[in-house]
């Protein structure tokens, strides 16, 4: 599989797998299938993998550590810490939390729970607003030097949080949203990340499903499904975005590809140092969606895609989550 460089010399393969569906709240039926997927994932050349200390909690962490075990030194594993989880019990509190000692505290959980001895990638999930950012990055900067940790991440962060925290320690990646409908972080994150020198590791590359054109207007979610609450994927909403999924398998079908392909190479084709990650619960939609790395598109294929000024309607979360993002 192709390579990127992502920042402070960590090169993982150019696409990444999310664990968050496997196990996150529950233990689900087909575990041992999600296990076995994360280590197909590895057989077809992917090395970058991402789970979080609140998928779950820990649940999630437990379960790709069992999946890698016996091959720690063919996968790059990121985890998250962040929310104010009780390390005691993994009771979800609420809010945010990254207090020195809860970091150090969620280190050295995930390290338990993912079976080794080190954590390549341990971003901050959210930004606490009472923590400055340069005690943040000092605290995963003193794990680094103990060797617990090798490279700093953030997540959902602003541009000041950003450079603020690259000062004290370098920030290696940022996990931001980022698709074709989507498109905030072009305004001010991208550029400073290019000027940092910090690699970009977008979420919900295909629109938490609906770039791929499965998702219409008759869709009906579970009530734990998070798109239940998020006002883009309400029905008026759904139907006015039906014009992302109308574009995409237009170009598609000239590239002889799925909607899906074309929203992860028009990613891919955005930034050199842009690493999307996805989440996918069957074996021949992974195969799917790392065929985007075959996919070239032209720059007249890029010139309709912006030339279409396309804008999604809905907010991407419901408040009661907006409110942790972009701080």
């Amino acid at each position: 599989m192709q390579k990127r460089q992502l920042g402070n010399g960590l090169e993982v393969s150019a696409l990444a797998l999310g664990a968050m569906g496997y196990g996150k709240s529950r233990e689900i039926e087909d575990r041992e299938d999600m296990i076995a997927l994360l280590r197909a994932a590895v057989d077809r050349g992917m090395d970058f993998f991402d789970t979080a200390e609140v998928y779950g909690p820990w649940t999630n962490e437990k379960m790709v550590g069992e999946a890698f075990a016996g091959m720690r030194d063919k996968v790059i594993l990121a985890t998250k810490f962040g929310w104010n989880i009780d390390q005691t019990t993994g009771e979800h509190l609420g809010g945010v939390n990254s207090r020195p000692e809860q970091i150090r505290s969620v280190a050295e959980g995930s390290l338990k729970r993912l079976g080794t001895d080190y954590i390549d990638l341990f971003y901050q999930h959210r930004v606490d607003p009472d923590v400055p950012v340069e005690e943040v990055a000092g605290t995963v900067g003193d794990l680094i030097n103990e060797g617990k940790v090798r490279w700093f991440g953030m997540s959902e962060a602003s541009a000041t949080s950003i450079r603020r925290a690259h000062a004290e320690y370098p920030v290696a990646a940022l996990q931001s949203e980022y698709s074709l409908w989507t498109r905030e972080p072009e305004e001010e994150i991208i550029p400073l990340l290019e000027e940092l020198g910090i690699g970009l590791v977008p979420f919900s590359p295909l629109g938490r499903g609906f770039l791929t054109g499965k998702i219409d207007t008759v869709t009906e979610f579970s009530s734990n499904d998070m798109r239940s609450q998020m006002p883009r994927f309400d029905e008026e909403s759904r139907a006015a975005n039906k014009q992302f999924v109308s574009l995409l398998t237009e170009i598609a079908e000239r590239q002889g590809a799925t909607p899906a392909q074309i929203a992860l190479a028009w990613l891919l084709a955005r930034k050199p140092f842009i690493v999307p990650l996805f989440g996918t619960r069957k074996l021949e939609r992974f195969d799917e969606n790392i065929g985007a790395l075959d996919v070239i598109l032209s720059a007249e294929d890029l010139t309709e895609i912006d030339g279409a000024d396309l804008k999604a309607q809905g907010a991407r979360y419901p408040d009661s989550l907006l409110q942790f993002s972009g701080k």
